[in-house]
């Protein structure tokens, strides 16, 4: 078996970082100076940030806070959208329960359609992926709260794993990866692309489309699956989207090698607009904190043995994600 799984070894709590690298002035996504009544950092003007926890305060006015009647859920799935929804709907007919209203399932095909989404006010609840979790938070006033934990004691995160198919002898390290073809996710995603080409960077000084070529596959099953088919070299993407394909007999295990393990990462963060009800907002992280997913289509969909939704805080378990971002920076890909 060519890799080894990480799914039930410790992590620590306290998310180790990636790479080190400078905090640059005028970070994306800040707007004008803040007046000294509404410090904000990165956040969007429409939003403040008295408490200091890098995400948006609730609105002052009472009557700034919206209460629909139907509750959008915005997720982006992955290879089959049907399946994703089925494996989501007893959840969302518990927070139907909880919150008296309607809670629909809304399908977007990309992550920047999500984000907008929530900005627009068309979707109030769903799951944000990693690395789209910082624009969330700073365009669209996302709460990330709950994450999906791993094992039985309370831990979280994945690993970004670059994968080459095992019977390649040509690539083996980083930098073997020069000149080469590398497939990437989507340029928003966390370990599909952004942390991958920061750490190709600040390693080895290696520029995305200079020093090595991208390609986008559109989701880490068809990177995967690319590999595995040799449509594909080398591919960057989360650990445990290569488990959940193996578990589900989709590709074989034996067909892959692991060429670089990082540091663990946040997995998507689930959560609710800034302005949603507050009360109806507590309803819905309710739902989340008390379904029982033991034996359900959503467990089997993320492939793990861990708690079902973990409490988070965007200010500390992101801290790695900004520091990427801080990393593209540098290669002009904020």
């Amino acid at each position: 078996m060519m890799i080894q799984s990480n799914r039930f070894r410790a992590v620590s709590m306290v998310l180790a970082i990636l790479f080190t690298v400078p905090v640059l002035a005028g970070a994306a996504g800040a707007a004008e100076t803040p007046a000294d009544d509404c410090p904000r950092g990165d956040l969007d003007a429409r939003y403040c940030d008295r408490a200091g926890d890098l995400v948006a305060d609730p609105p002052e006015n009472p009557d700034d806070f919206i209460d629909p009647n139907t509750l959008i859920f915005a997720a982006v799935p992955g290879e089959d959208p049907a399946t994703y929804e089925s494996a989501w709907r007893p959840l969302l007919d518990l927070m139907e329960e909880l919150t008296g209203r309607n809670v629909e399932y809304f399908y977007v095909d990309s992550f920047a359609a999500q984000v907008e989404a929530m900005r627009a006010g068309r979707a109030h609840i769903g799951g944000v992926p990693t690395g789209n979790v910082p624009t969330a938070v700073n365009q669209a006033g996302f709460i990330p709260r709950k994450v999906i934990g791993w094992g039985d004691d309370g831990n979280y995160g994945y690993y970004m794993w670059v994968i080459a198919h095992a019977d390649n002898d040509e690539v083996n390290t980083l930098e073997d990866l020069r000149n080469r073809t590398v497939a990437f996710v989507d340029p928003g995603s966390n370990s599909g692309f952004q942390a991958p080409a920061a750490l190709l960077f600040e390693e080895l000084n290696m520029i995305p489309d200079e020093d090595y070529q991208t390609t986008f596959s559109g989701s880490h099953d068809n990177s995967i699956m690319g590999v595995e088919a040799r449509d594909y070299e080398v591919a960057a993407i989360a650990d445990t989207a290569l488990f959940r394909l193996v578990d589900s007999g989709l590709v074989d295990e034996d067909s892959f090698k692991v060429v670089y393990e990082s540091n663990p990462f946040p997995p998507v963060a689930w959560g609710h607009v800034y302005n949603l009800d507050e009360e109806i907002a507590e309803q819905v992280v309710e739902a989340f904190r008390s379904y029982d997913w033991s034996g359900t289509e959503l467990e089997a969909q993320y492939a793990t043995d861990g708690d079902a939704f973990l409490p988070i805080t965007y200010k500390e378990a992101w801290q790695v994600i900004r520091d990427v971002d801080a990393g593209l920076q540098q290669i002009g890909l904020d």
